[in-house]
Protein backbone atom coordinates (compact mmCIF):
# COMPACT_ATOMS: atom_id res chain seq x y z
CA UNK A 1 0.00 0.00 0.00
CA UNK A 2 1.77 3.29 -0.59
CA UNK A 3 2.17 5.81 1.86
CA UNK A 4 0.41 8.98 1.35
CA UNK A 5 2.42 12.26 0.70
CA UNK A 6 0.22 14.48 1.87
CA UNK A 7 0.69 13.02 5.61
CA UNK A 8 4.18 12.98 5.63
CA UNK A 9 4.65 16.28 4.30
CA UNK A 10 2.69 17.64 7.32
CA UNK A 11 5.29 16.76 9.90
CA UNK A 12 5.61 18.95 12.32
CA UNK A 13 8.72 17.93 13.92
CA UNK A 14 10.63 19.09 10.55
CA UNK A 15 13.47 21.33 11.07
CA UNK A 16 11.94 24.42 9.07
CA UNK A 17 14.10 27.62 7.99
CA UNK A 18 11.04 29.87 7.09
CA UNK A 19 9.71 29.53 11.56
CA UNK A 20 9.10 32.98 12.41
CA UNK A 21 11.06 34.01 15.01
CA UNK A 22 8.98 36.89 16.19
CA UNK A 23 6.21 33.98 16.56
CA UNK A 24 8.28 31.92 18.26
CA UNK A 25 8.75 34.52 21.14
CA UNK A 26 5.14 35.86 21.53
CA UNK A 27 3.90 35.60 24.80
CA UNK A 28 7.45 34.91 26.65
CA UNK A 29 7.77 36.99 29.57
CA UNK A 30 10.09 39.80 29.29
CA UNK A 31 12.71 37.65 31.99
CA UNK A 32 12.42 35.03 29.29
CA UNK A 33 13.51 37.15 26.70
CA UNK A 34 16.38 38.77 28.44
CA UNK A 35 17.47 34.97 29.24
CA UNK A 36 16.99 34.21 25.73
CA UNK A 37 19.04 36.92 24.44
CA UNK A 38 22.20 35.67 26.86
CA UNK A 39 21.73 32.19 25.83
CA UNK A 40 21.63 33.33 22.16
CA UNK A 41 24.63 35.43 22.71
CA UNK A 42 26.59 31.91 23.24
CA UNK A 43 24.97 30.16 20.16
CA UNK A 44 22.33 28.57 21.52
CA UNK A 45 18.74 28.37 19.61
CA UNK A 46 15.52 28.80 20.40
CA UNK A 47 13.70 25.74 18.22
CA UNK A 48 10.25 25.29 19.82
CA UNK A 49 8.01 26.60 22.20
CA UNK A 50 5.65 24.37 24.12
CA UNK A 51 2.26 26.38 24.83
CA UNK A 52 0.06 23.76 27.19
CA UNK A 53 -3.81 24.68 27.94
CA UNK A 54 -3.95 27.13 30.80
CA UNK A 55 0.12 27.64 31.36
CA UNK A 56 2.97 29.85 30.44
CA UNK A 57 4.84 28.90 27.12
CA UNK A 58 7.73 27.10 27.52
CA UNK A 59 10.58 27.84 25.26
CA UNK A 60 12.93 25.18 24.46
CA UNK A 61 16.63 25.90 23.82
CA UNK A 62 19.45 23.91 22.19
CA UNK A 63 22.99 23.78 22.46
CA UNK A 64 25.20 24.90 19.79
CA UNK A 65 26.05 21.48 18.66
CA UNK A 66 22.12 19.71 19.51
CA UNK A 67 23.19 17.61 21.66
CA UNK A 68 21.47 18.95 25.18
CA UNK A 69 18.41 21.20 25.72
CA UNK A 70 17.17 23.22 28.37
CA UNK A 71 13.98 25.40 28.82
CA UNK A 72 13.24 28.69 30.23
CA UNK A 73 10.81 28.90 33.22
CA UNK A 74 8.76 32.09 33.37
CA UNK A 75 10.74 33.95 35.81
CA UNK A 76 13.95 33.66 33.01
CA UNK A 77 15.75 30.66 35.25
CA UNK A 78 17.07 27.74 33.07
CA UNK A 79 15.54 24.63 34.17
CA UNK A 80 18.41 21.55 32.76
CA UNK A 81 16.01 19.28 33.56
CA UNK A 82 12.66 20.18 32.50
CA UNK A 83 10.76 16.72 33.56
CA UNK A 84 9.98 15.74 29.89
CA UNK A 85 11.37 13.97 26.96
CA UNK A 86 11.87 14.81 23.35
CA UNK A 87 11.17 12.44 20.84
CA UNK A 88 14.08 11.94 18.49
CA UNK A 89 14.18 13.25 14.87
Amino acid sequence: MAENPTLVDREKRKQDAAINTATLRAGLSNEQLTALATLEAFSWTLRFVRRPLFMAAIPVIFAPDGSRFVVLEADGSINENPGFKLRPD
